[in-house]
C-alpha cells in the first residue's frame, strides 16, 4: 500500500497539491465533472479551472531538494517486481522534475490542467488531465520492462483500464491500483474483491452518482463563508467519516463498511454503534463538522509564483472558540508581511489568559460527561491534565504577551581558521504590559542583570559582557526597553527593529507566525564552507540556490483554527 501511495505522488506530478486557479465565480455550478462526485465524500480537492502547471513548474525549476532515491527506496533481491515497478515511476519522475518540457512530455500533460480528488465512500479517486495518454502508457510500459512487473486488462462498462495487483497472488482478498483513461482524463482508482462492480464503473465515469456534490451548494457556501477563490476547494468531512463508522447505512461509506463486515464476519467498530456512541459522536461532529482548505490569492509566471491558502478547521464550538481568542497574544508586524528577513518566529499568548482560557477548554471539552465508553476513556484521561497548575507555572510571566526572535541577516568570516561574524543582524523580543517589572523580577535568578542599568525610556545598554561568547566570533549585543518591548538586538538591522517595535502598541493581534528565506539562511553557511576547502556535502550545495520564501501562521477566529501559508518560488535560473 505504500507503493501506492509513491504511484500516485508520481501520477499526480504534484497537480493534486497544485489546487490553485484564477478567479471564477460560477465555476462551481457549470463544472460536468462535479455528477459523478457524491455530496457525502469523505474528502475532495478540486482544481475546478485549468492551472498554469507549466510556468508553475518552471517558477519552481531547481527549488527542490534531489534525493537519492536508491537510499531512499533501496532495493535488493529480495524487492518483489511491485516496488521496484512503482520505485522506478518515482525515480523517473524525480529525473524530469527539474525539466518542466519533459516532464510534461513524459506523463502527457497539458500546459494547464485540471485535477480532482474525492472518495467513493472508502474508494480513492483521482482524476487528472492529459493532453497525450500515449505518453502516460508509454511511462507505465517503461516502468513495467524495467520492474518485470506485468498488467492485467478489465473492462467497466466502455471503459478499458489496466490493473496492477497490491497484494499478492495467495492472498484471500485482492487489491489492485488500476488507471484508466476516458475523454483524456485519467482515473487513478482501485478495484478490490469486496466492492461491487458498479462502484467501479462510477469511479471510472460510466455512471453519475445519485446524490452529486453539484447538486449542492457545499463548494460556494465553504467559499462564501472563508473568502476563498471559488474555483480551487479542498476539505474532509468529518460529520459523514462519523456517519460512515457510527452507522450501518447512513451514507455510501457505512453501506461499504456494512458488507465487508459481513464478508470477514467481525466489525471493528462495533462498539461505536451503539445509539450512545453514535448519538454523542454525531455531537462532536457537529460542533467541528469539516477542516476546509482553499486559496485566498496567487499570480503565476514562468519567473515566479505567489501563493496565499488558509486551512481552516472548523468548529461550531463557540465556548472553545471564545477561549482560544482570549490566548491570542501580540506578535510584531515584520513576521506577518514581506520577506525582509531571514527568519522570523514569534508567538503571541496573553499569560495572563492562558491558564483561564485553557481551563475553559478543560472544562467544555468534561461537558457533558460522556456515556460512549470510548468518549468516557478519553475524559478519563483528560480528567488527569487540570490546567490550573498552569496559573502558578506562568505567574512570573505576568503581563507577557508574546516573544520573537528573528534573524534578519549575517555573514560569516574566517577568523585565523576559526568561524565568526563579519555581520550579525538579530532582535529577540518579549512584550509585556511592564517590561520593567518583568526585569527586576528575573534580576534574583540572573544575577548579571543586576547590574545593569536598564531605563525604560528607550535608551540601549551594552549586555556583549552577559553573552559569554568568544570575543573572535565578533558579536556585540545592545538590551533596552523600547514601550511595551524589552528587546535584545545586535546589528544595524536589529537596531531598526528594535526601534520599529517602538512604535508598535500592545495588542491582541495573533498566536504564531513563521516566516523564513531559505536562500538567506543557507548561502552564507554554503560560501563559509566552500572557503574552508571542506568538502561540500551535496544537500547542502543545493539549499545554496533555494529560492524560496515560506511564511506560515495559525490563528483563532469565530469560525475555527486557522492555518496559513504563503509561498514565494523564484526560478532558479543557474
Amino acid at each position: 500500500m505504500n507503493k501506492m501511495a509513491i504511484a500516485a505522488v508520481v501520477l499526480a506530478v504534484g497537480a493534486g497539491g497544485y489546487l490553485l486557479s484564477q478567479q471564477g465565480t460560477s465555476v462551481v455550478k457549470s463544472d460536468p465533472m462535479l455528477d459523478y462526485i457524491p455530496a457525502d465524500t469523505l474528502a475532495f480537492s478540486g482544481q475546478l479551472v485549468p492551472f498554469p502547471l507549466k510556468n508553475y513548474l518552471y517558477s519552481i525549476a531547481g527549488n527542490y531538494q534531489a534525493y537519492d532515491v536508491d537510499k531512499m527506496l533501496p532495493l535488493d533481491e529480495n524487492s518483489s517486481a511491485k516496488e521496484r515497478f512503482f520505485v522506478s515511476l518515482y525515480k523517473q519522475y524525480m529525473s524530469v522534475l527539474s525539466e518542466p518540457e519533459t516532464l510534461l512530455s513524459t506523463y502527457g500533460l497539458p500546459d494547464t490542467i485540471q485535477s480532482y480528488f474525492y472518495t467513493l465512500g472508502a474508494l480513492p479517486v483521482m482524476k487528472i488531465e492529459l493532453s497525450n495518454p500515449a505518453a502516460f502508457w508509454a511511462e507505465l510500459d517503461r516502468a513495467e520492462q524495467e520492474s518485470g512487473l506485468t498488467h492485467t486488462i478489465g473492462q467497466s462498462g466502455s471503459v478499458e483500464y489496466r490493473g496492477y495487483a497490491l497484494t499478492n497472488a495467495d492472498d484471500e482478498e485482492h487489491i489492485d491500483i488500476v488507471f484508466a483513461v476516458k475523454d483524456n482524463w485519467l482515473t487513478v482508482t482501485l478495484n478490490t474483491s469486496f466492492n461491487q462492480a458498479e462502484l467501479l464503473e462510477t469511479a471510472l465515469g460510466e455512471k453519475k452518482v445519485e446524490h452529486p456534490i453539484s447538486a449542492t451548494t457545499i463548494l460556494q457556501d465553504i467559499a462564501n463563508a472563508h473568502g476563498f477563490m471559488q474555483d480551487s476547494i479542498s476539505f474532509i468531512n468529518h460529520v459523514e467519516l462519523v456517519k460512515g463508522l457510527t452507522s450501518t447505512d447512513g451514507n455510501m461509506l457505512a453501506k461499504q463498511m456494512t458488507k465487508m463486515i459481513e464478508i470477514e464476519g467481525e466489525d471493528p467498530f462495533a462498539e461505536l454503534k451503539t445509539p450512545v456512541c453514535q448519538t454523542e459522536l454525531t455531537g462532536i461532529a457537529a460542533n467541528w463538522p469539516r477542516s476546509v482548505m482553499g486559496l485566498n490569492s496567487y499570480s503565476i509566471s514562468r519567473e515566479e509564483s505567489n501563493i496565499d491558502a488558509s486551512m481552516v478547521f472548523e468548529s461550531n464550538n463557540q465556548v472553545i472558540l471564545s477561549a482560544l481568542n482570549k490566548m491570542r497574544g501580540f506578535v510584531p508586524s515584520f513576521t506577518t508581511k514581506g520577506h525582509d528577513n531571514i527568519l522570523s518566529v514569534a508567538l503571541g499568548v496573553d499569560v495572563n489568559q492562558l491558564a483561564p482560557a485553557l481551563n475553559e477548554v478543560w472544562t467544555d471539552l468534561q461537558t457533558p460527561q460522556y456515556q460512549c465508553a470510548a468518549l468516557a476513556q478519553m475524559q478519563l484521561q483528560l480528567s488527569e491534565l487540570n490546567p490550573a497548575m498552569l496559573g502558578m507555572m506562568t505567574g512570573m510571566a505576568n503581563g507577557v504577551k508574546g516573544i520573537s526572535v528573528t534573524l534578519a541577516d549575517y555573514k560569516l568570516a574566517d577568523n585565523n581558521g576559526q568561524p565568526s561574524f563579519e555581520t550579525l543582524d538579530a532582535l529577540i523580543s518579549v512584550s509585556a504590559e511592564k517590561p520593567m517589572m518583568l526585569v527586576d523580577m528575573l534580576k534574583p535568578f540572573y544575577p548579571p542583570l543586576a547590574n545593569i542599568d536598564l531605563k525604560d525610556n528607550g535608551d540601549p545598554v551594552d549586555i556583549t559582557p552577559m553573552l559569554m561568547l568568544p570575543p573572535e566570533l565578533g558579536v556585540s549585543a545592545k538590551l533596552a526597553i523600547k514601550g511595551n518591548h524589552l528587546v535584545a538586538y545586535t546589528g544595524d538591522r536589529g537596531t531598526e527593529l528594535a526601534d520599529l517595535m517602538y512604535k508598535q502598541s500592545l495588542e491582541s493581534n495573533g498566536f504564531f507566525n513563521m516566516a523564513v528565506d531559505y536562500q538567506k539562511m543557507f548561502a552564507p553557511l554554503v560560501d563559509m564552507v566552500e572557503m574552508s576547502g571542506e568538502p561540500m556535502p551535496e544537500e547542502m550545495l543545493m539549499l545554496k540556490d533555494y529560492n524560496m520564501r515560506l511564511q506560515m501562521s495559525v490563528d483563532f477566529t469565530d469560525k475555527g483554527l486557522v492555518i496559513g501559508s504563503k509561498v514565494n518560488s523564484k526560478a532558479n535560473t543557474k
